[in-house]
This record gives C-alpha cells, structure tokens and sequence, in this order.
C-alpha cells in the first residue's frame, strides 16, 4: 500500500475535492558512486556538526530557525509553520484554468499523483472529465515542506496529476542568451530546406512510448565496472583519458541539405517532391565568386 506524502483538498470556487498526494516518481536509475580518501580508499562521509563544539547533532535535536539578524534566529516548530496558514497548507486552491499549451515545458518541475479521499470519489472524477473536455489545466498553489508552491493540475487517464512549477522569477530571462534570431538576414533559410527538415521530422514521427527508453549510459558505466571487477583492479586509481581535439574545420559553413538527405536516407524517408526549375532566358554573364593516452597509477 502506497503512503501519502500530504492529506487535504482542491479547491475551486465553492467545490472541494479531499485528495491524497503521492510522489509520481518511483526511483531513479542513478550511479551510487561513493566518494573514496584516494590516499587508502576510505569512504568519505558527511556529519550535521554543531559549528560553535565541533560535535556531531542527532536529528532528533535538529530545529529550524529563521536568521533575522546576524546570529539571531527566530526557532520555528512543524506547528508554527502549520499554523502560520492553515488553509494554504492544507489546500490546493486553483486559482485559474489554461489551456495546456500554454504552459512552457520550462516551468514543469516535479509530478505527483493525487487520488480521492474518502467520500471524494464523485467530485474527483468531474473535475478530471472537465479537465479532459475542456483540454485545460487548473493552475493552482499549495503549501508543501514550508514552501508555496505554483503547481499545474492536469488529466492523465484515471488519475489527477498535480505538477510543481518553477516560478516565473526562477527562471533565466531568455534574453540573456545568444539565439538565432527568426527574422535574421545572415541565417536566410531556404524553402528547400526547410521542406527537408520537415520531411524528415514527418519520416521519424511516431508514438511516445516511455517504456522504450533507458539509462543506457549507466548501463555501458556498469559493463566497465564489471570489467575492472574481473580484472581484479578493484584498487586502481585511472586518469580519464584526454579528450581528443576535434580537427579545426575549413569553413564553419554548414551544407543543411546534404546533412537532411542523409539524415532521411538513414531513416529511410523520402525526399519531398520539388518542381521543375522553369526555363529561364539567357542571362547576361558574370563572374561566380568562389564557394566558399591511458595512464593508470597503482
């Protein structure tokens, strides 16, 4: 049986819907790589130390505490913070509906499934089926771990997910980033290839199925631990090997067709059709411009 990490309602106008929440994640395929004392391959490991003793701190006497002035705190109880807000902290309130692609992918953080408390199953389903009709998501706050948190509510199958999002000011301005601009004269894409690229998107479309991905690159990071296993170098330090140069190209222009078409080709696509060029008059001439090592350490 799955435990909730938080109890309490959604809210919208006058309608409230008691929900339980429960992390969406199940675990994450990562590399549990301990960090070793190179000197004799001690693990390293990490204390809560009382700065002023040096002493190590159990959690059981470990408060929070708010810094108002230097080296003053004001201590905080789970109470006081509960009691700060109780109906923000136990509500997820919508505060508006969007349509679902108003919402840059951007701001989407972390998922969490909501389902029906008892005596809630109703409300639940309608406002999942409003969700579903309307192509909406209710955009919502709610207190969680000490925190307001902007969050997205939106239908997947059965089930009400509720998604944190960033905050608007969390996030870098866009303008502070060098970009291709779309009306720029130096760029001056070409109908063909912008055809090209098409095709070969319409040519790679298909389904999302989540299942058919992987974390291949831990996989390939194992195989290498369970050489170094078999080989018995289980206590050998390696340098990473220095990174090849890439060769410094001739020219940084780039052929964006001949690129497509053997994109297309790998993936077995089909060029788009282009028109004959009409017949042109003879033209006065003119001058063409040319075209542009391993070593370990025992």
């Amino acid at each position: 049986m799955q435990r909730s990490l938080w109890k309490g309602a959604i809210s919208f106008g006058l309608v409230h819907i008691p929900v339980q929440m429960f992390s969406a994640e199940d675990r994450r395929h990562e590399l549990d790589l301990t960090m070793l004392d190179k000197r004799d391959f001690a693990p390293i490991g990490y204390k809560r130390v009382n700065k002023d003793t040096g002493r190590e701190v159990d959690w059981d006497d470990i408060v929070k505490g708010y810094e108002y002035e230097k080296d003053h705190f004001v201590v905080l109880s789970p109470e006081d913070l509960r009691r700060a807000n109780v109906e923000a902290s136990q509500t997820i309130d919508i505060v508006t509906f969007v349509n679902r692609d108003e919402v840059p992918a951007v701001y989407f953080e972390q998922p969490y499934y909501l389902t029906p408390d008892k005596g809630g199953e109703k409300v639940y389903a309608l406002l999942r089926e409003a969700l579903n009709r309307s192509g909406m998501v209710g955009i919502a706050q709610v207190v969680m771990r000490a925190r307001q948190h902007l969050v997205a509510l939106l239908p997947m199958g059965d089930m009400v997910v509720m998604n944190t999002l960033r905050y608007h000011d969390e996030l870098k301005a866009v303008d502070d980033f060098e970009l291709p601009r779309s009306n720029s004269r130096k760029l001056a894409l070409q109908d063909k290839e912008v055809e090209m690229a098409l095709a070969l998107v319409k040519g790679m479309a298909g389904e999302f199925e989540p299942d058919q991905f992987h974390d291949t690159y831990r996989e390939d990071v194992m195989t290498v631990v369970q050489r170094k296993i078999k080989a018995k170098q289980t206590t050998l330090i390696t340098e990473p090997e220095p990174e090849e140069e890439a060769q410094a190209k001739e020219s940084n222009i780039v052929d964006l067709m001949a690129l497509l078409r053997e994109s297309m080709k790998q993936r077995g696509a089909k060029a788009p059709a282009t028109k004959a060029p009409a017949a042109k008059t003879p033209a006065r001439k003119t001058a063409h411009e040319p075209a542009k090592k391993t070593r370990a350490r025992a």
